[in-house]
């Protein structure tokens, strides 16, 4: 993390584009105070490809370019950008850092995973990160010294040199007077901003002020998750882990015909109130047919997600206090999954094979398309 003293900030995916924006952008400026060395670590592939004519740019120009991401070490990188492959298990895998560093000239942003969210417009926009950011050249300086250390013998000897020599020409300099000013401006900006955006999203309050915010509707259709999730967007496997719980409520045999069809709209509205009622603001369902749900919960546990499906069981079970004589048979799937897109029809097969088999709630093994392996 960075070593200004400050306490790390709680920070949106949403936050966290910006600030990345912004010191990518004074990365690219026209200045003559090189070398430059830019060091960005994407965690995924797919978010480094968002951003690759930007740093197919900065490559162009700068002194040394390093792009980590997770996995095998990245491919068809631009001309003059070092990849360098970060280990799954390693700390670094969890870290989106961006830091450019000029003999006159620093900024870094540092911040960690925490593999939760809050409620936002989409699943990615609301991932949560631990973080510090900041436009102070000692402060940059630092960042580069540390991810050099960290990444060591993965760095290429004349990305090395390149980054040792600038690390020499900035230890020669002073900073520069009024880093503290022109900082405190930036901060200012961002914070608005922040607030305006949050006025406009759905659900929760606002951190800074307490106001609450608009509430949206759990309940998406199959479209409106495909957006939600981030389907049709940038996102990435092997981030977030996301809870699924697929339902499936079977009425009884000749209901609407014994209770007609006006009852029968009333029970459905039941019906989908009970299967969203344990929801959390951050969660969301989709009515996948008249008889399926599916119930996307970021960032829990399996035990967590089998004790939401147990509640939507006892939730079901409940209507028949409402409706006499009308008891509906309730199975169920659950799986945490850390897969984009996420693995609906994996889900709605688990569900299927839980009807036949009777099983109220059935697990499937983590990541896995098989079988699901039974009732817990």
């Amino acid at each position: 993390m960075l070593h200004s003293g400050r306490a790390p900030e709680l920070l949106t995916k949403r936050s966290l584009v910006a600030v990345s924006h912004a010191i990518e952008s004074a990365a690219l400026a026209t200045a003559e105070d090189g070398p430059l060395v830019v060091i960005a670590l994407f965690q995924r592939m797919p978010y480094f490809d968002r951003e690759r004519a930007v740093y197919e740019r900065i490559a162009a120009t700068a002194a040394a370019t390093v792009v980590g991401v997770v996995g095998q070490r990245p491919e068809a990188l631009p001309a003059g950008a070092c990849g360098v492959a970060l280990d799954e298990t390693e700390d670094l895998a969890r870290e989106w850092s961006v830091v450019a560093l000029t003999p006159r000239f620093g900024a870094a942003l540092v911040a960690h995973d925490r593999a939760e969210v809050e409620q936002a417009t989409t699943l990615e926009s609301g991932r949560l990160f631990d973080g510090r950011w900041g436009f102070r050249r000692d402060e940059a300086l630092h960042e580069v010294v540390r991810l050099r250390d960290r990444l060591a013998d993965r760095l290429p000897g004349a990305v090395r040199l390149a980054v040792e020599e600038t690390l020499a020409r900035v230890r020669d300099l002073p900073a520069t007077p009024g880093e503290a000013r022109g900082e405190a401006a930036l901060r200012l900006m961002f914070s608005r901003a922040e607030r305006a955006a949050r006025a406009h999203r759905p659900g929760g309050r606002d951190r800074g002020t307490g106001t609450a915010l608009a509430e949206s509707a759990p309940l998406l259709d199959e479209p409106g998750m495909r957006r939600w999730a981030g389907a049709d967007g940038v996102t990435a496997s092997g981030t977030l882990p996301v809870a699924l719980v697929g339902v499936r409520v079977d009425e009884p045999a000749g209901a609407p015909e014994r209770f007609g069809r006006r009852s029968a709209a009333r029970e459905a509205q039941a019906v989908i109130g009970a299967v969203t009622a344990p929801l959390r603001p951050v969660d969301r369902a989709v009515r996948l047919s008249d008889q399926e749900y599916l119930l996307i919960l970021p960032a829990l546990t399996e035990e967590q997600a089998v004790a939401v499906a147990g509640q939507v069981h006892e939730a079901v079970a409940g209507l028949a206090r409402s409706y006499p004589f009308v008891a509906f048979a309730v199975h169920a799937a659950v799986t945490v999954t850390s897969r984009r897109p996420l693995p609906v029809g994996d889900v709605r097969h688990a569900v299927g094979w839980a009807a036949r088999e009777g099983v109220p709630v059935a697990r499937l093994a983590p990541e896995s398309t098989e079988v699901p392996v039974g009732q817990p």
